[in-house]
């Protein structure tokens, strides 16, 4: 005989009142509401499926686990401004030489994701294009001369270094810390983080790469305008940066501000030049005329 839908209802048992009353610590399961029926013919199993909350519980222990950060004492703190592809690089590189005034650097090129592979590698690619054009251009100057003896200067690759490191990551410092006093005094939002600083800056340095190795070329004309063209291209990677959080200050502070970042700026690439590729200057050797050579030996026999 088929089974009635009022058979398939669930039913209690009184089985379930005896187990409760022998284990009160037992875990129960309810299921109330609307009373389910099934067709007539039709044949199944009930399960019972727990895995989406157990998923669920896992999912959330490792989302807690991602948004868990280092301290700043850890190594893992400063493996995560190393992270990033060459692409990544390359595209920040592009951005540094190609400085648009609709393009901010730090939103649309760092995306507020700053790095210190790139500017690391910037400033140590910079140090010993310094040190070994300059010797370069050195030798080459002096090659004519029969008193040169070339002798290589290691010691330019250590006064390179401190240069360097001392403009990339001091100068950030201080116009960091500058900014975020200012914005605390005038009230204003916040800016951009030290690393965000020290990124833009590092960046910023790329130009002079080349240009370093371009001043090998013994044109004192050529070198002076590679300069200008270097300091023309950094320096509005830095204005067209830095000037969207100083313009809301007053107009003597933003123009001050803004004046003493270019200049820090040209004091390094005009002492860069002056320093590693000084132009060459050859004393004459005095000479004297036959007639005068003779005249000197004759006063001195009498």
């Amino acid at each position: 005989t088929m089974a009635s839908p009022d058979d398939l209802k669930f039913q209690e048992f009184e089985e379930a009142t005896d187990l409760l009353l022998a284990d009160p610590g037992a875990s129960t399961l309810s299921m109330s509401g609307s009373s389910s029926t099934f067709p007539a013919g039709a044949t199944g199993d009930i399960k019972l499926d727990m895995s989406d909350d157990e998923g669920q519980e896992e999912s959330s222990e490792l989302l807690r686990g991602e948004k868990q950060t280092s301290g700043f004492w850890t190594f893992e703190y400063y493996q995560s401004f190393f992270n990033v592809d060459t692409m990544q690089v390359l595209d920040r590189v592009k951005g540094s030489v190609m400085p648009l005034p609709g393009r901010h650097f730090i939103k649309h090129t760092l995306q507020s994701s700053p790095d210190l592979y790139g500017p690391f590698w910037i400033c140590v690619t910079l140090v010993f294009s310094l040190a070994i054009s300059g010797n370069l251009s050195t030798f080459l100057n002096s090659l004519g001369s029969p008193h040169y003896h070339y002798r290589p200067q290691f010691h330019r690759v250590t006064i390179a270094a401190v240069v360097i490191f001392l403009y990339a990551w001091l100068v950030p410092l201080g116009v960091w810390g500058f900014l975020t006093w200012r914005q605390r005094e005038e009230r204003q939002q916040s800016g951009y983080s030290f690393l965000e600083t020290v990124c833009v800056y590092g960046y910023s340095l790329f130009i002079y790469i080349p240009t370093s190795v371009l001043w090998i070329l013994p044109f004192e004309w050529l070198r002076w305008l590679l300069i200008l063209v270097a300091m023309v291209i950094s320096g509005s990677v830095l204005v067209l940066t830095f000037w969207p959080v100083v313009r809301d200050d007053t107009k003597v502070t933003a123009f001050a501000t803004v004046a003493t970042i270019v200049v820090l700026h040209a004091l390094l690439s005009i002492g860069c030049k002056m320093y590693f590729f000084q132009t060459a200057t050859h004393t004459p050797v005095p000479t004297l005329a036959p007639n005068h050579t003779a005249a000197v030996l004759t006063n001195k026999t009498h």
